[in-house]
């Protein structure tokens, strides 16, 4: 998929506020600190487009981004962000919750989770919540460039044995890194299989021939 256009269209607190459109959707979330931001600019090739920030849980919005005016690539605050009261963790998690599982044009959710850490409880529960409420998912493991293949095959594997533990086989994953851009056309491609193809137009000479013969020429 070749991103021809990225740009921010509107941030929303609640479901209720999500723009009215019936374009796909595709939403990212991920703890705090997993390197959203990051990611998502460069998978959009816009250096600046979501902004990053060195300090945990800046995004606390449903924040919508337009690419190539046929879908949406939707920013979602990360679980366990850090400088809010309880109350307000809870009334962002329960939108967060309406919106993954109530809104209809949601075509896949992308958990994005550390590959330099070992399984965290908080990823495996939302990855259970995810499968339980037969959400279409798939995992992405970031900052795979911060260290050894070795190591991460090592953390990867015991994802994997974690999750089938809870039930959990066969997960689609991808590995990822916003420096090398690893990830980066296999992630655009699995969102791109969920998008309708275009039928395509008749050429010029089809088209006459498919005339001659109508004419019996």
């Amino acid at each position: 998929m070749k991103i021809e256009s990225a740009v921010f269209t509107r941030s929303a607190r609640t479901l209720d506020d999500c723009p009215v459109s019936t374009l796909p959707e595709f939403a990212f979330v991920g703890r705090s600190n997993v390197g959203k931001s990051s990611l998502i600019n460069m998978l959009t090739g816009k250096q600046h487009l979501a902004k990053t920030s060195s300090v945990p849980g800046k995004t606390k919005l449903i924040n919508y981004f337009s690419i190539n005016q046929q879908w949406y690539l939707v920013d979602l605050p990360g679980y366990g962000f850090a400088k809010v009261s309880r109350s307000q963790q809870a009334e962002f998690h329960q939108e967060v919750s309406r919106y993954l599982s109530q809104r209809n044009n949601l075509k896949c959710i992308f958990v994005l989770v550390d590959a330099r850490l070992e399984p965290q409880t908080s990823d495996l529960e939302f990855i259970t919540w995810l499968h339980d409420c037969a959400l279409p998912y798939a995992i992405i493991l970031t900052k795979t460039d911060k260290q050894g293949q070795q190591t991460s095959l090592k953390l990867q594997s015991l994802m994997q044995l974690e999750l089938s533990d809870l039930g959990i086989d066969n997960a689609r994953c991808f590995e990822s890194s916003a420096k090398t851009q690893r990830g980066r056309n296999k992630v655009l491609n699995y969102i791109e299989s969920f998008l309708e193809k275009k039928p395509k137009e008749k050429g010029p000479k089809l088209a006459l021939n498919w005339m001659k013969k109508r004419k019996g020429g």
